[in-house]
């Protein structure tokens, strides 16, 4: 027999890939033959990121060789991003977590101890058996983000715990959603409900798109962009979608508010609003014009640095496009801490654009829905205490600032368990100090991931998830302009001893006596008995990947379908008077920010298009394409500090707390003022061997935050960076 090196890689490769291909390789090999090639098609949907796109994977041999979109799936209509296509990436990382382990050293200081997962579990399961006859079983939390999650949510509800937590509320979304729920009695979704494609003047406020790489939404807004319509771009970067923008407004940052309240003024003053709409659907228009007739262009010219004339042009040709007209939720909008209202400020502009149920705006989600649930269950217990969602009159969730703010200090109760499942919680939660004092006060740090992120050096036990290509996953329904069902399902088997959260929580779950909620012998049996009721079989959803449901609701007000507005007054509120009730302002009020000292930079940060946070940046292959981030900064202020581009430098916040070395990217792409680094990266995980110290930790220079008010949200673009030259 005669093999050539390249062969025999080839063939190493395929017997690694999973158990399923090792037959064919052996019997190859000992034919002195190459194995014919055994090739499947499986669907799934992504979890690279969070949009969860339709996705085909290419399975040759028991190895994952190529993905792609599914054309099935309305959210990726056949495409996937730079990150989705990379999904092998993270299944095949070398540096994956591949046993279950327990720390037998100090949090921060570990030792880890390869052990079994009855002995994990077993392990896990007594510490929370002992948190819950200390203490009651709200003291234990679960901070989760991704599919997975849902099964740690249904265990924590079974467990008796309402503590299920996410960044996504107070970190990122939260104040958005508040924001608009309280003017239109509706969040604007998420994915977020919006006719990009069929708009004639479009508004991001410091929303990236083309960067965050949201597939359906950026495919939607190339559509819009290229049939005509016109943008507006305020953000104080030249971003990607600066680029294709009519108007760039390099904004100081901090002053969006008076932006948003001059164009409210002017609109108003000049009768540019949709007057039919308003009078129809609205209330509270003359308690607004009263609240916003000081914010003058003049006077909103001087906060934002952005002329006066500029101001007034695109408020007048804004306006000259209503209702096809969409001011861009955004997504991350803990900036400031007034962030709930300044959300609320950008649902008031839409609304006077009368683009709340308009084509070219936002439309409402299909009527249909589908609640999928496994027969015979028993009724979850009622938790004896309150969630902790603080003392904030709008947190409708559980958030993280109220759950680390009770670990820490034991108010409104104990929370002595923290569960983490496939969120790094030392890089989404602002002063990194404030996570760790928390977690030093815990009884049990249970950690569920698929890389050795930083929190695992926190964690007691560590129990590998595999990777989405590796598992099932709940069902995912989704509620755009049709209903429609997606699948996820193993490619390959689990490799090394990773394990699907479906298979630990039931297992988990057994051990601690709640094996009632856990009637189904395996994960198959789980979804057939949930979709054979609706009259979907598992075997055409794993075939199909999505299945969709096409009804005759209208997205769209028209005669007929008229729009629900779920507030007090049942219209639009311009004017709150559940707010002035409780003691907060009515309209939104402008404030102006704190400005930087001299030789301080604020601190402003973002996405990359090949990036989610800091979950990919030891993927081998988006690695490889952008492996460090930079320091954004004016080409002027690095010649006056003597600075070049492309060198080496330190950012030293104003607490004194250095990142790790950053490339300068000296540019005239943005202001003066600020700095801007992609968020994610600078890992502190030795155990990660390519994203090891590339590049700077934003979230680390985070060590100030200011508080929503409303909802509990952290601002978290209130710290300012000095620029020191490398040692």
């Amino acid at each position: 027999m005669s093999l050539t090196r390249r062969d025999f890689l080839k063939y190493s490769a395929v017997a690694a890939a999973g158990a399923s291909s090792v037959p064919i390789f052996k019997s190859a090999m000992a034919m002195g033959k190459k194995p014919e090639k055994v090739v499947s098609h499986v669907t799934t949907f992504c979890e690279m990121c969070f949009w969860n796109c339709g996705a085909i994977a290419k399975v040759e041999n028991g190895k994952v060789v190529k993905l792609e979109g599914n054309p099935a799936n309305a959210a990726s209509k056949g495409k996937l991003c730079a990150r989705g296509n990379a999904g092998m990436g993270s299944l095949y990382d070398p540096d994956r977590l591949k046993h279950p382990m327990l720390n037998t050293g100090k949090r921060g200081e570990p030792k880890w101890k390869k052990v079994s997962w009855d002995e994990a579990l077993g392990f896990t399961a007594e510490k929370l058996k002992s948190i819950k006859e200390k203490y009651g079983p709200e003291a234990v939390a679960l901070i989760s983000h991704g599919s997975g999650g849902s099964f740690w949510k249904y265990i924590l509800n079974a467990y008796g715990s309402p503590n299920y937590t996410a960044p996504s509320f107070a970190q990122c979304r939260g104040p958005r959603d508040i924001g608009y729920l309280l003017t239109f009695g509706d969040g604007p979704g998420s994915p977020e409900q919006i006719d990009l494609a069929n708009s004639k003047f479009i508004v991001l406020i410091g929303s990236h798109l083309g960067e965050n790489v949201h597939n359906s939404q950026v495919q939607e807004f190339v559509e819009g962009i290229a049939k005509g319509a016109k943008l507006v771009v305020v953000d104080p970067r030249f971003s990607t979608a600066a680029g294709k923008a009519t108007w760039w407004l390099p904004i100081k940052p901090g002053t969006d508010m008076a932006l948003l309240l001059s164009w409210i003024n002017i609109i108003l003053q000049e009768d540019l609003y949709d007057k039919e709409y308003i009078n129809k659907y609205a209330m509270g228009l003359k308690g607004l014009k009263e609240e916003v007739k000081n914010y003058t262009p003049e006077w909103a010219s001087k906060e934002t640095e952005i002329p006066a004339d500029l101001i007034v042009e695109t408020a007048r040709e804004m306006s000259r496009y209503k209702p096809r007209v969409l001011i861009h939720p955004g997504r991350h909008s803990s900036w400031y801490g007034d962030d709930t209202q300044r959300s609320r400020a950008m649902a008031i502009l839409s609304a006077l654009m009368g683009s709340w149920g308009r084509e070219g705006g936002y439309y409402f989600p299909t009527k249909a829905s589908l609640s999928l649930v496994y027969p015979g269950i028993p009724d979850m217990p009622e938790p004896q205490k309150h969630k902790l969602s603080g003392d904030w009159p709008y947190a409708i969730e559980a958030t993280t600032t109220a759950m680390r703010r009770a670990t820490i200090t034991g108010n409104p109760y104990p929370v002595k368990g923290w569960i983490a499942n496939g969120c790094n919680v030392m890089k989404t939660l602002p002063n990194q100090k404030e996570t760790i004092e928390a977690i030093k006060n815990l009884d049990l740090m249970v950690v569920v991931d698929i890389l050795p992120f930083e929190h695992t050096e926190w964690a007691d036990v560590i129990l590998p998830e595999c990777t989405y290509l590796e598992r099932y996953d709940d069902i995912k329904v989704s509620k755009g302009k049709t209903l429609s069902v997606t699948i996820r399902q193993p490619a390959v088997n689990p490799m090394y001893e990773s394990k699907p959260s479906w298979w630990i929580t039931r297992e988990l779950g057994i051990k601690l006596g709640l094996e009632a909620y856990y009637p189904w012998s395996d994960i198959e049996d789980y979804l057939k008995k949930q979709l054979e009721p609706k009259g979907i079989r598992l075997e055409t959803l794993k075939e199909k990947g999505t299945i969709s449901f096409p009804d005759t609701a209208n997205p769209f007000i028209a005669p007929g379908n008229e729009p629900v507005f779920n507030t007090d007054s049942k219209k639009i509120e311009l004017y709150s008077k559940a707010l002035k009730e409780k003691g907060f302002d009515p309209v939104p009020k402008y404030k102006r920010p704190e400005a930087p000292s001299n030789g301080y930079f604020r601190l402003i940060y973002g996405r990359s298009p090949l990036h989610t946070f800091s979950r990919t940046t030891n993927n081998q292959w988006l690695w490889e394409l952008y492996k460090e981030n930079e320091a954004w900064v004016s080409a002027k202020r690095a010649k006056a500090m003597g600075l070049k581009n492309g060198e080496y430098v330190v950012l030293v916040n104003q607490d004194g707390v250095k990142s790790n070395k950053i490339k300068l990217k000296a540019t005239e792409r943005i202001r003066e003022d600020c700095v801007f680094i992609v968020h994610g990266f600078g890992n502190n995980s030795k155990d990660l061997k390519k994203a090891y110290k590339k590049g700077a930790d934003d979230q680390g220079l985070i060590t100030r935050y200011a508080v929503d008010p409303l909802m509990g949200g952290t601002g978290m673009r209130v710290n300012f960076v000095k620029i020191v030259k490398e040692a």
